[in-house]
């Protein structure tokens, strides 16, 4: 790296108070964490000059962190549909996540999710309404407000909110990864701990040459920065070589960390798919003990509201009826939970 990109790497690096690699991949593009402002009706960005504010917590509140990561499928039909069952399904789940993160995110999904009234209450997020779509889909990450306060304060040891950026992939679809640090107060003194995670949609298909290995290894080189976190999303591992990017990477999978007996597919499990199963969608740690981690098929359109979207015709012949509408999933892959704690 020459002289000039080491500096540039510094200012960088000083000037939004983030610990970067020495040799950047891209330049990363910092942006503002928002929450909605129930005044002015919109979702604002969190001022970097405003007086910390500490979450929700209470004495009972596990030092454990939940993360939820789930591709919501922006190629399918019915959106407006399927999104709302999934922000309710995530709501009514019994560990409840400090920290999701979301694939495949359309323009009409992002504008459903920042217009629930649980997000607007309750979550910080990486996006707006305005936030301009290059693509098709993105990726979004929400952080839970009973959790997290919305600064981080040297002078306080609390849960809290640190910077959130992008940086470019080489991509054959123009993807990214989405970054963000959290604070995480100690167990035994006043300090906190800097945990990074990393959103992605790594590239999809086995096209040669592939970049997936590339991807990672810029994602791997940003956690290293802190040597505490955690990259989580769709993988797309399709080839055979994807098998060991998370080893060769120097990261630990989760999930073969705590159910190597168990496939733990989260895509094409029902057969439909032109492809064999797979688990498409992964959590991969460093600095981190993974504690649980379970896989949620998605629900049908419907199900939550009593299942009429199930429904056949009595009056036609079974093998005649073809899927409702309404019948649809929520989503092609299943959801991951993931339980962790700071330190090994």
């Amino acid at each position: 790296m020459d002289i000039y990109t080491r500096i540039r790497t510094s200012i960088t690096s000083w000037k939004n108070d983030t610990p970067l690699p020495t040799n950047l991949p891209a330049e990363p593009k910092f942006q503002s964490w928002h929450h909605f402002n129930a005044t002015s009706q919109q979702w604002e960005p969190v001022s970097a000059n405003e007086k910390a504010k500490p979450p929700c917590t209470d004495d009972t509140t596990s030092s454990d962190l939940t993360l939820l990561t789930w591709n919501i499928d922006a190629l399918s039909a019915g959106t407006q549909e399927r999104v709302p069952e999934i922000l309710k399904f995530i709501n009514q789940l019994a560990s409840k996540p400090d920290i999701i993160f979301l694939q495949e995110v359309s323009q009409q999904a992002l504008q459903l999710i920042l217009s629930d009234e649980r997000i607007r209450e309750s979550w910080f997020s990486s996006e707006h309404e305005n936030t301009p779509c290059r693509h098709p889909f993105t990726t979004m990450t929400l952080v839970s407000k009973t959790r997290f306060g919305s600064r981080h304060s040297s002078e306080i040891s609390e849960y809290a909110l640190g910077p959130v950026w992008r940086v470019a992939f080489p991509s054959h679809f123009g993807r990214d990864v989405l970054f963000c640090d959290l604070f995480v107060p100690s167990s035994t003194d006043t300090s906190t701990t800097r945990v990074r995670f990393a959103n992605v949609h790594l590239d999809s298909l086995p096209i040669r040459p592939s970049h997936r290995p590339q991807q990672l290894s810029i994602v791997s080189s940003f956690l290293r920065s802190t040597g505490c976190g955690l990259v989580a999303g769709d993988f797309n591992p399709v080839l055979d070589e994807d098998a060991v990017l998370i080893e060769n990477n120097g990261l630990t999978d989760a999930w073969m960390a705590l159910r190597p007996a168990d496939p733990g597919y989260t895509w094409g499990a029902d057969g439909k798919q032109r492809f064999p199963p797979n688990r498409m969608d992964r959590v991969a740690m460093i600095g981190l003990k993974a504690r649980e981690i379970e896989v949620f098929e998605p629900g049908r359109v419907g199900e939550l509201d009593g299942g009429q979207g199930t429904e056949r015709d009595a009056d036609i012949p079974e093998s005649e009826q073809t899927e409702p509408a309404a019948a649809m999933p929520w989503s092609d892959h299943h959801a991951l939970l993931c339980s962790f704690r700071v330190g090994k």
